[in-house]
């Protein structure tokens, strides 16, 4: 068996988990040979007590590795380790980092530079145009974006990066081979089909429940530089993973909203306890800056390809969008131009790649 096998074997068992798994591993010098070892040298670990010890040695009949390989293989699946040089960098440090990810799709080094997107499977209109719009940007500047996959804040994230061309990580709190919730099925392929990757740290028949989502939000908070909370009432599952946050020295980060809207609680509370209170996805990559080290072997950018032909018109707004992302309104009082032609022309424009258009009507010049 080889250690990665066993590392699934040992990850497949109950009542174990991560934390008393690499004890066992650091006592017994590897995940083979903790399967190998018996129940005397079991109980010797600090942590094991007696049912615990009996489920390692009776490992073979709590999982089928075999069948769990197979299940990876007919999936298009992959196992991650930390052995792997895309292991998420900061997973390294936390105490009950996952032992291994199911991957969907494809983990690349340029990940570690990724930031959290949570907030309300309930959200408000104004929030699931937010969490789109700072997951595009954010995406569009190079930034991944992690997210859960889960109804409303998380799904709009998801979906601005990918409108972005960009790369998204969902982490989700079920195995692979019980996506949650169904209905983000269709997401989940464009993100795994080259936008990036879905993964889990559970077997993939683990179906969801209500400790799933709890461990689930650690990782994207470990992966995480830094977690943005997009909108999240008092209560919130979103908190949780601003709370992981916090205590694993991220940054943290929140939009304000209505303080008469229970929706927007949440984010408002944790502006008032330090978080900082952010309006513009540039606004958190002025942080990240300092928080991603740049490559030093990394080669200068191209030089950008001449302009293509523009009217008029369209270079009025081409030179009107070089201030940033601008609103349509924004852009009709800047070049003069009627609002009928204002639209034309970037319909026109979006069709040559030459705008992107955000949610909310905002627009910002495409990479050439």
């Amino acid at each position: 068996m080889t250690e990665t096998e066993a590392l699934l074997a040992l990850n497949m068992l109950p009542k174990i988990g991560p934390v008393r798994v690499r004890r066992l591993i650091a006592a017994c010098g590897t995940a083979a040979a903790v399967l190998a070892a018996s129940r005397r040298e079991f109980l010797r670990v600090h942590g094991i007590g007696e049912e615990s010890a009996a489920i390692l040695a009776a490992w073979q009949d709590h999982c089928d590795v075999s069948g769990e390989l197979q299940r990876i293989s007919d999936g298009g699946y992959h196992l991650l380790t930390p052995e792997d040089e895309t292991w998420p960098e900061g997973l390294r440090h936390l105490h009950d980092a996952p032992l291994l990810l199911y991957v969907w799709g494809k983990v690349e080094s340029r990940d570690r530079s990724a930031l959290g997107i949570v907030g309300s499977r309930r959200a408000t209109s104004y929030g699931l145009q937010q969490a789109k719009r700072f997951g595009f940007q954010l995406a569009h500047a190079g930034v991944t974006v992690l997210s859960g996959l889960a109804r409303g804040i998380d799904t709009a994230a998801h979906e601005g990066a990918v409108a972005a061309q960009g790369r998204t990580i969902a982490v989700i709190g079920a195995g692979l081979g019980h996506l949650y919730p169904p209905e983000n099925m269709a997401l989940a392929e464009r993100i795994a089909h080259g936008h990036g990757a879905v993964v889990s740290e559970f077997p993939i028949l683990t179906p969801p429940d209500k400790q799933t989502f709890p461990q689930r939000n650690r990782i994207v908070s470990g992966w995480s530089h830094g977690i943005l909370v997009v909108e999240a009432p008092a209560w919130s599952g979103a908190l949780i993973t601003a709370n992981n946050a916090a205590d694993q020295g991220r940054s943290l980060y929140a939009i304000p909203g209505p303080i008469d809207r229970p929706s927007s609680t949440g984010c408002n509370r944790l502006i008032q306890n330090g978080a900082r209170l952010v309006m513009d996805a540039s606004e958190i990559l002025e942080d990240l800056q300092l928080l991603i080290p740049a490559s030093s072997d990394s080669a200068p950018p191209p030089a950008s390809p001449p302009l293509p032909d523009l009217s008029e018109s369209e270079q009025a707004i081409w030179n009107a969008l070089a201030a940033g992302d601008t609103q349509i309104d924004q852009l009709t009082t800047a070049t003069g131009l009627p609002p009928s032609e204002v639209a034309a022309r970037l319909t026109r424009m979006e069709l040559r790649q030459l705008v992107r258009q955000l949610p909310g009507r905002i627009y910002s010049r495409a990479t050439l």
